[in-house]
């Protein structure tokens, strides 16, 4: 449910900027300004640390781990969870100005803005605070966590001193900075009533190591349970006027370096705060203190400057591909850019680690990572950052040995990747939505083949497609089955609506398995050897095709739709007319057997279906489909509404497409689910990128090129998106008349628009006209659940 206050951000093309400070939103402010790299990240708390809602500072699967409790026990139930930790916090420097603690709940306030720079990648704050004594000093802050540099985060920290305009030459104030690194920090209760916010734990770092020196500490600690190591170090470069003195102490949970400094009215005394982090669950406690040492030297030998020019660079390049640009709805492209710049955040020096639902910017879902990470983020990474992409998929191929544990635990073949983890082991204690949604599997095959015919990196397919190809062919070979008339049947499988369970013949799973099972017996055929070597033999390669060609896809010919899954159309249509809204999302207001039995979709599912194999829908089917599943889906879930853009814009709704991808789009900045307080909902920031470019750009990937049938709704006047093909950069640009398709670097390449072909020179753009869309009969939504109008 959408809060009841908001926070004022100014709608700026480039920058998020809060121009106030905002108490009663403070806990979404440090969501929206988390910086990360994939490796570290850290929520956008206040340098001095309070007041603040959630503080957070996470390692990417740095986890401990805790009991999964049931009321009734069964055979096969996960035994313990994995929660992401809190982990040593060096954000925090502490400021008193004459013994007056810099706090903005006392005093008064003149200023505080804070700026999200995404080209620069920053985050940059402006105070100008009075103290309860009269004393005014101006704090100007910039943070950022590298992408250049994995381990490192800086802070770059300025207090000038305000005249009090008495025009006293002596009319100086003693400044004490406390710069620190905090293990174990208190943090707050969690919503009981809301089960997706899971539990936080508290004091789980066993203290190992603690080393002070001059200008800078390294902390050392352990997990109490799980067994891993991290480490943190700081060190600074201070300078100001003459005298300022310098000391460093550090215990088990605590390091502070302490800055101390008489300065005059107009004198500014500067604090450069180097971070490094690192962790390990393998490396002695000598070898990880000296990872975060020698981070940390490479940094100050970077320097701030080196560092600030360095996350620039990286960003430009960035965002010459990844850019989307979108005229006539100026709050939608600045929620378009701020989305890309997350999901880059999220995954781009994640380095074979997972992908998190929330990313790293606060630790809802436990920092869980799910089927979101294949279906959405790396839809997107693999065409503007396929190295991240790349690394992921690595990652899924690194955590098959308790995949291949997990299948056999459930009396199957192959893998059966966890519905939700951070490092490998099945963490969901709820088994409908967890283990039974197989379709995971067949969603890591699909973007092993999006990615391959992206990159055409037949490498990678061979030496870690092939492995994840044939593990989870043979899941779906096991799971399913021949039935008396020769069809291959998955039942009793969750698909990606969680509010049906348990269903037989889920059309986009089975369509996703027989993808599956296709892709990964071309893949064997072409590596005999490699395949032999796993096993697999031209029986086995048979059974598949066999699998995939007798798979049974349902079609409800009384409706002229396709169901859900086996019977869906059967069952009783919820009452929504008679559904307050306050009893949104049902989930929480609900049972889960009576949502089960009743047509209401919680998210995309079928429509999803179609958006990954519009080949397998008439075109007829689309839009009958999409129209039957707009009237039950409810979207309590923010998954949705970008992949209902995407069908939208290709079934001829516009502007239901419009309003659908700001949706998606807003969920964050306007905090659409009432709970961006615990992290950015990191799917729905790529389903953006998906709506703009699957939907308008109605851009189709397939290993023999690439096509597009862009359209524009009537109140946009443009859009432009770029990606990588192949080793190819390329921009499309859409208009009210023409699209404009440029191949800014590479080799020559041909693609379709409209099933017309053009051929890319480089030379310079070419030019195609924009189709005329023709009038569809509008559709309709669940009673209060269409799409929020704006102003």
């Amino acid at each position: 449910m959408k809060p009841d206050h908001l926070p004022t951000f100014t709608t700026e093309p480039w920058v998020i900027r809060e121009p106030r400070l905002d108490l009663d939103a403070m806990g979404q402010t440090e969501s929206v300004f988390a910086l990360s790299n994939g490796h570290i990240g850290l929520r956008g708390n206040l340098d001095e640390g309070e007041p603040h809602v959630l503080p957070g500072t996470y390692l990417n699967s740095f986890y401990e781990v805790r009991p999964l409790p049931y009321a009734e026990g069964g055979y096969g139930y996960p035994e313990s969870g994995q929660t992401i930790v809190n982990v040593t916090n060096g954000k925090l420097i502490r400021l008193l100005v004459d013994d007056e603690p810099f706090d903005l709940r006392y005093g008064t306030l003149r200023r505080h803005e804070r700026v999200l720079d995404m080209q620069a990648g920053t985050l940059e704050r402006d105070v100008e605070w009075e103290s309860p004594a009269g004393r005014a000093v101006k704090v100007r802050s910039t943070r950022l966590v590298s992408l250049t540099q994995r381990a490192i985060a800086a802070i770059c920290y300025e207090v000038e001193l305000v005249s009090n305009g008495t025009g006293d030459e002596n009319d100086g104030a003693l400044l004490v900075l406390q710069s620190e690194l905090v293990a174990n920090e208190q943090l707050p209760g969690r919503d009981a009533d809301d089960p997706r916010l899971d539990t936080a734990l508290d004091n789980v770092l066993e203290p190992e190591q603690s080393r002070a020196g001059d200008a800078g500490a390294t902390l050392v600690h352990s997990t109490r349970k799980s067994g891993l190591r991290c480490g943190a170090a700081m060190e600074h470069e201070v300078s100001g006027p003459e005298g300022i003195q310098v000391s460093t102490d550090a215990n088990e949970d605590l390091a502070r370096t302490t800055i101390i400094a008489r300065v005059r009215p107009g004198e500014t005394l500067r604090v450069v705060k180097y971070l490094s982090y690192g962790w390990s669950s393998r490396r002695s406690l000598p070898a990880v203190y000296d990872q975060v040492r020698a981070a940390i030297a490479a940094a100050r030998y970077t320097g701030w400057d080196g560092l600030v020019r360095e996350q620039r660079e990286y960003l430009d390049d960035f965002w010459a591909t990844a850019d989307v640009e979108i005229d006539g709805d100026a709050e939608l492209q600045q929620a378009v850019r701020l989305a890309t710049f997350h999901i880059l955040q999220a995954g781009a020096r994640a380095e074979r680690r997972c992908i998190p639902a929330k990313g790293l910017t606060g630790d809802g879902y436990d920092g869980h990572t799910f089927w979101d990470t294949e279906t959405f983020c790396l839809q997107v990474l693999s065409f503007v950052a396929p190295d991240a992409a790349a690394d992921a998929l690595r990652w899924r191929r690194s955590i098959l040995p308790q995949a291949f544990e997990r299948a056999e635990t459930l009396g199957l073949k192959g893998a059966a990747f966890p519905w939700r983890t951070i490092r490998g082991h099945e963490c969901s204690g709820y088994w409908p939505a967890g283990t039974a949604a197989f379709h995971i599997n067949a969603d890591i095959a699909d973007a092993v083949k999006r990615h391959v015919a992206a990159t055409g990196d037949t490498k990678f397919e061979l030496e870690v497609g092939l492995e994840l190809l044939v593990a989870t062919a043979r899941l779906w070979r096991s799971l399913g089955h021949h039935d008396s008339a020769g069809n291959f049947r998955i039942d009793g499988v969750t698909g990606p609506d969680e509010y049906s369970s348990i269903a037989d013949n889920n059309v986009y799973t089975n369509l996703m398995a027989r993808q599956n099972l296709r892709y990964a017996a071309e893949v064997a055929a072409k590596h005999p050897r490699s395949a032999a070597r796993l096993g697999v033999d031209s029986e086995e390669i048979a059974s598949w095709r066999d699998a995939a060609t007798a798979m049974l896809i349902p079609f409800d010919s009384r409706l002229g739709v396709h169901p859900q899954s086996e019977g869906f159309t059967d069952h009783q249509r919820w009452n929504f007319d008679d559904t307050p809204a306050e009893r949104y999302p049902l989930l929480l207001n609900y049972p889960y057997f009576d949502l089960y039995r009743k047509q209401v979709v919680k998210q995309a599912d079928l429509v999803l279906a179609m958006q990954i194999f519009p080949d397998e829908f008439t075109e007829e089917q689309k839009r009958r489909n999409f129209a039957y599943y707009e009237a039950i889906t409810v979207r309590d879930s923010s998954l949705s509404a970008c992949t209902q853009a995407v069908l939208a814009a290709r079934t001829g709704h516009l502007e239901l497409a419009h309003q659908y991808l700001a949706e998606a789009a807003l969920v964050d900045l306007q905090d659409l689910a009432g709970n961006t307080d615990h992290g950015m909902h990191i799917a729905s920031m790529a389903g953006t990128w998906s709506a703009v470019v699957l939907g308008f750009g109605g851009m189709r990937c397939e290993a023999d090129g690439l096509s597009f049938a862009p359209v524009l709704p009537p109140s946009l006047s443009r859009i432009s998106f770029g990606l990588k093909w192949q080793g190819r950069r390329l921009r499309v640009t859409i208009t009210p008349d023409e699209v404009e398709y440029q191949l800014l670097d590479g080799a020559p390449m041909r693609l379709r628009h409209h099933d017309e072909p053009i051929a890319l020179d480089g030379e310079g753009p070419v030019t195609a006209p924009t189709p005329t869309t023709e009038w569809v009969e509008p559709v309709e939504q669940p009673a209060g659940r269409a799409p929020r109008q704006r102003g």
